[in-house]
C-alpha cells in the first residue's frame, strides 16, 4: 500500500470527537459548584441565610426549578413540533404567518409582563409559570422544526413516493429524521431558554432558584443571591451539554 493511498484512506476516515471534549462542561460545573461550597463555607451565616441557603432548601428549590423546566419543554414539544410541520407545508402557506406570529407573541411581550398578565387570569402558582415558560420557549423549536423539514431536498420526497410511501410515511421515515438536526438544536436553545426565564416563576409562586435571588436581594443578603444566581447558571449547563450529547446520538447517520 502506497503513502498517497494510506493518505486518502486517512482524508476519507471522519474524525471522531474526542472524548474529552465532552467533559469539559460537567467538569467545569464540578469546579464552579466546589468553589461556591467552598466559598459558602468560609463565611459567617446569619439566621437568615443559613434558614435559604441549606441543603433541604437546595434540594427542593433544584427539584422545583428542574420540573418547570422539564413540564416546560415537553409541552413546548408537543405544541411547537406539529405546528411546525404545519407551517412548512407550501399547501398551507396563509395560515403560517398566524403560526409564526403567535409563536412571535411570546418573545416579543417581555416575560414578566406575560405572568403578570396570567396572574390575572389564572392566579398564582405552579401552572402559571408553565404558561409563561412555554410561551416564551416555543419559538426555537418551531423555527427550527420548519427549516429542518422545509430544507430537505425535494429529490429525496420524490424518491421516497416512488418507493411507494404514504404521505405519513415520509413524514416519519423521511422528512422528521433528516430534520432532527434542527429539530434538536432548537430543542437545546428552548431548555436553556426556560431554565433561566423559570427563575421569574418566583413572582408568581412557582418555586425555583429565582426565590433565592429575589430574597437575597430584598433583604440584602448576598450569599443567598450568589448561590441562586450560579446553581441556576450550572442548571442551563447542564442541560446545554445534555442537548449536544442527544444532538450527537440521534442525528442521522451520514449527516
Amino acid at each position: 500500500m502506497t503513502a498517497e493511498t494510506l493518505a486518502v484512506g486517512k482524508a476519507r476516515t471522519p474524525a471522531r470527537p474526542s472524548a474529552l471534549r465532552h467533559l469539559i462542561t460537567p467538569a467545569a460545573i464540578v469546579v464552579a459548584l466546589a468553589t461556591l461550597y467552598a466559598w459558602v463555607s468560609t463565611l459567617e451565616l446569619d439566621s437568615i441565610e443559613r434558614r435559604s441557603i441549606n441543603q433541604a432548601v437546595l434540594v427542593a428549590k433544584t427539584v422545583e426549578h428542574v420540573q418547570m423546566t422539564v413540564a416546560a419543554t415537553a409541552l413546548v414539544v408537543v405544541i411547537a413540533i406539529p405546528l411546525g410541520i404545519v407551517a412548512s407545508r407550501s399547501r398551507n402557506r396563509f395560515v403560517t404567518p398566524l403560526i409564526l406570529t403567535a409563536g412571535n407573541l411570546g418573545q416579543a411581550v417581555p416575560c414578566i409582563g406575560l405572568l403578570v398578565l396570567c396572574t390575572f387570569l389564572m392566579g398564582v402558582g405552579f401552572q402559571t409559570a408553565l404558561v409563561g415558560l412555554v410561551a416564551y420557549a416555543v419559538l426555537p423549536v418551531l423555527r427550527n422544526t420548519m427549516v429542518g423539514v422545509q430544507q430537505i431536498d425535494p429529490a429525496l420526497i420524490e424518491a421516497a413516493r416512488g418507493m411507494g410511501m404514504t404521505k405519513g410515511q415520509i413524514l416519519r421515515r423521511v422528512e422528521l429524521k433528516l430534520a432532527v438536526p434542527a429539530i434538536l438544536a432548537g430543542l437545546r436553545t428552548a431548555l436553556v431558554l426556560t431554565v433561566g426565564v423559570a427563575t421569574l416563576g418566583a413572582f408568581v409562586a412557582a418555586g425555583g432558584f429565582g426565590e433565592l435571588i429575589i430574597n437575597g436581594l430584598k433583604l440584602n443578603r448576598m450569599p443567598v443571591t450568589i448561590v441562586g444566581g450560579v446553581l441556576t447558571a450550572c442548571i442551563a449547563f447542564f442541560i446545554d451539554w445534555l442537548g449536544g450529547l442527544a444532538e450527537n446520538l440521534l442525528k442521522p447517520r451520514g449527516i
